[in-house]
């Protein structure tokens, strides 16, 4: 089965609710109508319920099923209000701004999530990622153990001519320029926990780089030599190669030759990029001249799970990652102690 049809089966085994901040777009209505029906999630429309309805009449979608939430009139906007002014007073916000912030459809999603009446949101499709982003660490927050937020794709390798089949991780390629060294053991060990909760399988991470266990030597080498001791001494239980060329992390018999005592042995499921310009160029190369089907760019390293969409995205690219972002949701909630309180990362 292809990954993203188990990601799909998840996600209807255990719906989480989903808020959704660019109502009136006809793809995230096609993709709200689509979730409802199909059971992968609890849609929450965010917006003036008016537009939202001539939106969806217009698409010929029905809205039954779906929540709607109007911030100017909904109950929940003078505690977010409060809530948001606590978080940002020192930043010099006002109450009065707080009250006049939360009626952004945006903003009140991210609080929605933030507070406990939604598990996800979903955004990006009219945002830009700048703002999507923003918001996200704002209103949400960083997971414990956390200082940035990363972005990875998920990439589908499942058509009869690709040779290496299955779902890998791509991570960082659309939000860390140029990460240090400690910056991308995080981006390691955040896409290792998204391999682990979308795939469903131990993650195998590889740190690429254009040389294999100190073949070459450059200050970029030392970075990525750097970040992997890191992740080592962070988590000691998980398998990761670094530094790795492409080939050595996965083609087995080029890890055999290559890499002495490899953890990875040639069949990694995670790639991790040293850089952002490695990391587009790469995921970019995947799909269009190597078919993988790119779901994405997500986030990863928040509290709770936010995800940007690309603004040229399509209804089905927003229903997978509706689908995603439940999944994120379910593991979040996993990790979860029985008081409430988040485990450490």
């Amino acid at each position: 089965m292809k990954p993203i049809l188990r990601i799909i089966d998840r996600a209807r085994a255990a719906p989480r609710r989903i808020v959704l901040c660019e109502a009136e777009d006809p793809r995230i209505l096609q993709a709200a109508g689509r979730a409802t029906r199909e059971g992968i999630a609890q849609v929450i429309l965010v917006g003036n319920p008016g537009r939202i309805a001539a939106a969806a009449q217009a698409q010929g979608i029905a809205l039954d099923g779906m929540g709607i939430v109007d911030p100017a009139a909904s109950a929940l906007a003078p505690s977010f209000a409060q809530a948001l002014y606590a978080m940002r007073q020192k930043k010099g916000m006002t109450l009065d701004q707080a009250r006049q912030a939360v009626l952004d459809p945006l903003c009140f999603a991210n609080l929605m999530v933030r507070q406990g009446h939604a598990d996800g949101s979903v955004a990006g499709a009219v945002h830009t990622t700048a703002d999507v982003v923003r918001q996200a660490i704002q209103l949400i927050g960083l997971a414990p153990g956390f200082r940035l937020v990363s972005s990875f794709f998920l990439m589908m390798l499942c058509e009869p001519f690709h040779a290496l089949k299955g779902g890998l991780i791509f991570s960082d390629c659309g939000l860390v320029v140029n990460p240090d060294a400690e910056e991308l053991s995080e981006i390691a060990m955040a896409a290792a926990d998204s391999a682990r909760s979308l795939l469903h399988e131990d993650p195998r991470v590889a740190m690429l780089s254009f040389s294999t266990c100190g073949s070459a030597r450059h200050a970029a080498v030392d970075k990525v030599v750097a970040a992997t001791e890191r992740v080592r001494a962070q988590r000691p239980g998980l398998a990761i190669d670094g530094d790795v060329q492409l080939d050595a992390a996965i083609v087995a018999e080029i890890a055999e030759r290559k890499i002495p005592h490899s953890q990875v042995g040639g069949h990694a499921n995670v790639l991790v990029f040293p850089n952002l310009e490695a990391g587009n160029i790469g995921y970019k190369l995947a799909e269009r001249l190597g078919g993988a089907k790119a779901i994405g760019p997500m986030l990863q390293g928040l509290r709770k799970p936010a995800n940007d969409l690309s603004r040229g995205c399509s209804a089905e690219d927003v229903f997978h990652v509706i689908a995603v972002t439940v999944v994120q949701a379910q593991a979040a909630s996993a990790q979860q102690t029985p008081s409430g309180e988040q485990a450490a990362a």
